[in-house]
């Protein structure tokens, strides 16, 4: 009896680390597809902007410079990656294009994405209306 127990809850917990996997999974899946707001620098008042965004295990947060209606610095203040250390080349991306819209890094999808919405989230409640 004490055997189907331990059993019972081997089985229970290989269930649930499964489903949590399928989880982390399928976010991470869905990253490739997540809009990327176009934002127009020159509506963004002059200042320093800190934004974050994380899925498991990815974890960002930034800090944008805007002056002059110009994106003139990115610093990467937290980036927790697993094998998406690439990813951070993309702000330089970014700098140089003037927009969010860049390509992601091969080999470093999830990381790059995660950056962008940081950067975005960083400016997007920060433009004038």
């Amino acid at each position: 009896m004490k055997l189907l127990w331990v059993l019972l809850v081997v089985v229970l917990i290989v269930v649930v680390v499964f489903l949590l996997y399928r989880r982390v999974e399928n976010k991470l899946n869905a990253l490739p597809g997540l809009p990327i707001a176009e934002i127009d620098f020159t509506q963004v008042p002059d200042g320093s902007y800190t934004g974050s965004y994380a899925v498991f295990p990815v974890r960002v947060k930034v800090k944008a410079n805007v002056s002059d209606g110009k994106l003139t610095d990115l610093v990467l203040l937290e980036h927790r990656n697993g094998q998406g250390k690439e990813a951070e080349k993309i702000l330089q991306d970014v700098l140089s294009s003037q927009h969010l819209h860049v390509d992601v890094i091969s080999g470093a999808t999830y990381s790059s994405v995660v950056i962008l919405k940081a950067v975005e989230s960083a400016l997007m409640d920060q433009k004038t209306r």
